[in-house]
């Protein structure tokens, strides 16, 4: 199957695969720890057990998606050493201190208190309980933080020398870490992360109300919470996503224009501005040319310049060896941004249903909720699949090329390592999936209790109203 592939060729399959199996999980742990401290928070504010319940509900489903999140990271670390030895030598004196930032703050931040979230509600309290909660969900928080400065420098490097081993050394830390693109991207992946979410608990909870529709039953409260609390995060978060994407762009014309030439799938620069808006095609890149366009005149230098008079570069402005090919991140943006209208209507939809109270009386708003539940891994992966692809030739924009990164490794070789990445991954996480699925196909226990309201009144400093006992009152 491998045989007509070179060993580059194969390692960037084998790095694109593992990393896209990785993100799927911190995509959605980043926003369902968040979502765990809301529902804990609400739950000792309010002292209402329905928000206990749907916590612990999700609190499985969280520490199985944060196993297998850490357990594909150490594949993806462990990848830079063997099929990547070149860039790791050339980029480690950047790289290594960030991935090691990341480390000493967030991971063990997060496996500090993981036990005590995991374990410990009737043990320490309410109050510690849930600043263990808080300390994992700011850990998630944080790492997103370090890997986004590392994937950011990669793009838009900044603060660097180069010594005289031809290596990336650190001149400014700050400028490092806060490198151009860096703000953006990081915007970016903590909204899509929190939509991620917001879709999964939308599509669960859509999934409980079609079934007990059909079953001519009432949907329990925790069912209807969080369907409702999904709905408001899509309604709420979907346009800032958009506009921060728009952003994003902007910032990537400025920094990586031939990027943006093949999103757009302009191979012919438009220096007087007046560049379309190409909504659909077919990128040639033999022929360095968009076939069968879907296009409306002049919107591209609108939507890109602010202006229709803004010029706009093409493919042909950078050397042809230079040039990111442009069939896949045409088409995987294109993916996301499709994704991400749907998001849009779908939380205006539920917004309109809400004002009418017929929220959960909307049995195509469920369908189309459950329908879009794993729809926002879909446009997490094809958001990175564009910077990645959009980015080539290049690891480390405009210095390090990819075909100078690569470890001198054989073919065969690669390919081996790659097939059994491909059967280990799909039968571990594959399972893993499958139960987290399982999970979510029960309802939140109504019967699941944590202390009893004297102890989280004590707890959080209420004196509880003093009990009685009934034999201790005489008869009459």
């Amino acid at each position: 199957m491998f045989e007509a592939l070179s060993a580059l060729t194969l390692a960037r399959m084998q790095f694109a695969f593992t990393v896209s199996f990785h993100f799927i999980f911190p995509s959605f742990s980043i926003g369902l720890a968040s979502y765990l401290l809301v529902l804990e928070a609400l739950w000792i504010r309010t002292g209402r057990d329905v928000y206990l319940q749907l916590f612990k509900y999700w609190l499985k489903i969280f520490a199985i998606t944060f196993g297998m999140g850490v357990v594909s990271g150490i594949v993806m670390a462990y990848q830079f050493g063997s099929n990547w030895a070149v860039f790791s030598d050339k980029a480690g004196p950047v790289i290594g201190p960030l991935m090691a930032y990341e480390v000493l703050t967030a991971f063990f931040l997060e496996a500090g208190f993981l036990g005590v979230m995991l374990f410990g509600l009737e043990r320490v309290g309410p109050k510690l309980h849930v600043l263990a909660t808080g300390m994992v969900a700011l850990g998630t928080a944080v790492s997103t933080f370090w890997i986004i400065a590392v994937n950011s420098w990669m793009q838009t490097p900044r603060g660097y020398g180069i010594n005289d081993k031809g290596q990336f050394v650190p001149n400014d830390w700050l400028a490092i870490i806060f490198n151009p693109s860096m703000p953006y991207r990081l915007v970016h992946v903590l909204l899509a992360a929190f939509l991620t979410t917001a879709l999964v608990v939308g599509g669960a909870g859509a999934w409980h109300l079609l079934r007990d529709r059909a079953a001519r039953r009432q949907p329990s409260e925790g069912t209807r919470i969080m369907f409702s609390m999904a709905m408001w995060m899509a309604a709420l978060v979907a346009p800032l996503q958009i506009l921060a994407g728009h952003s994003h762009g902007e910032n990537t014309l400025a920094h990586q224009p031939a990027k943006i030439a093949a999103m757009e799938g302009h191979y012919t620069s438009y220096p007087n501005g007046r560049a379309p808006l190409i909504l659909f095609g077919l990128p040639d890149d033999a022929g360095q040319v968009t076939r069968y366009k879907v296009e409306v005149p002049e919107i591209g230098s609108l939507v890109l310049g602010g202006t229709v008079e803004a010029p706009i570069k093409g493919l042909d402005a950078f050397p042809a060896e230079l040039r990111p090919k442009a069939l896949i991140p045409f088409w995987s943006f294109r993916i996301m941004v499709g994704i991400g209208v749907l998001m849009l209507a779908m939380g205006a939809w539920s917004l309109w249903a809400r004002l009418r109270g017929t929220l959960f009386d909307s049995p195509w708003l469920h369908r189309l909720a459950l329908l879009m539940g794993p729809s926002g891994f879909v446009a997490v992966i094809a958001g990175w699949v564009t910077t990645e692809v959009g980015r080539q030739p290049y690891t480390v924009y405009g210095l390090l090329q990819t075909a100078q990164s690569a470890s001198p490794l054989a073919a065969p070789a690669v390919a081996a390592s790659l097939v059994a990445f491909i059967i280990v991954y799909f039968a571990v996480f594959g399972m893993g999936t499958w139960f987290i699925l399982k999970l979510m196909g029960h309802e939140p226990h109504p019967g699941e209790q944590g202390p009893q309201r004297g102890d989280v009144t004590r707890t959080a400093g209420i004196t509880p109203a003093p009990q009685v006992d009934p034999q201790a009152i005489p008869a009459e």
